[in-house]
């Protein structure tokens, strides 16, 4: 199988260069998550103080959705809000979750990688230079927010593993 940095056909060349590195960590995430129990999904470390592989794959999925707005320069529609947030909880953690299946946690990824793709058939590579607001006051360009959902998926997926090794350990 050849492995490559190249966008789908609509996609222009550095869009497309992008998304297939968002794309390329999505597949690995499914494949890591692939055949998990619900309780290894709702699993929360050996203390059962980390976050499960639930609440993370929630999250990665409501922080891609948040960059895909925040490049649309559009607000969050409440909708998707109350079906993918909060981003915290009242104690400043990852919302509490359990027994929500694999197939609806994916399925619901599915949608907002769906709603990315999308996205990236739409953006010009001059575009990418253009500067959107990030948290706490901060700027970043639209180059960056795609790199940057790429990375924080790549991120979770080493918490992801580590929780599935701690639970085949137990």
């Amino acid at each position: 199988m050849l492995l490559d940095l190249k966008g789908e056909q609509k996609m222009e060349p550095i869009v497309g260069i992008l998304y297939s590195m968002v794309e390329g960590n999505y597949k690995r995430l499914k494949s890591i998550v692939e055949g998990m129990s619900q309780e290894e999904i709702d699993y929360k470390g050996v203390n059962q103080k980390d976050n499960s592989t639930a609440q993370l794959l929630r999250h990665l999925a409501y922080v891609d959705l948040n960059w895909i707005y925040r490049i649309k320069g559009e607000k969050l529609p409440l909708t998707l809000e109350e079906k993918y947030g909060p981003m915290l909880d009242e104690n400043n953690q990852l919302p509490q979750m359990k027994d929500i299946p694999l197939h609806i946690l994916v399925n619901e990824y599915d949608e907002v990688i769906s709603m990315f793709k999308t996205l990236c058939n739409q953006l010009t590579d001059q575009q990418l230079t253009q500067i959107v607001e990030y948290e706490n006051g901060n700027e970043a360009t639209i180059r960056w927010g795609i790199w940057h959902i790429a990375d924080h998926n790549r991120y979770h997926q080493a918490h992801i593993i580590q929780l599935r090794e701690w639970y085949r350990e137990r």
